[in-house]
């Protein structure tokens, strides 16, 4: 998911520059909102890690 939020981020990037402004605020918002997703689900991923981690007492 980081890949594909890379992967707009610089659609976006190359949109800007050659003056696509629409494209490239779209772009970026799906950038955006991958990236917040991936955030979740990398701390959501470690939390669950380290709770079966934990040896039972």
């Amino acid at each position: 998911m980081l890949y594909w939020a890379v992967v707009f981020f610089v659609v976006a990037l190359i949109a800007a520059v050659l003056g696509f402004g629409g494209i490239a605020g779209s772009a970026m918002g799906i950038a955006q909102v991958l990236f917040v997703i991936f955030v979740i689900l990398f701390i959501l991923s470690l939390v669950t890690g380290l709770v079966r981690r934990s040896p039972a007492t």
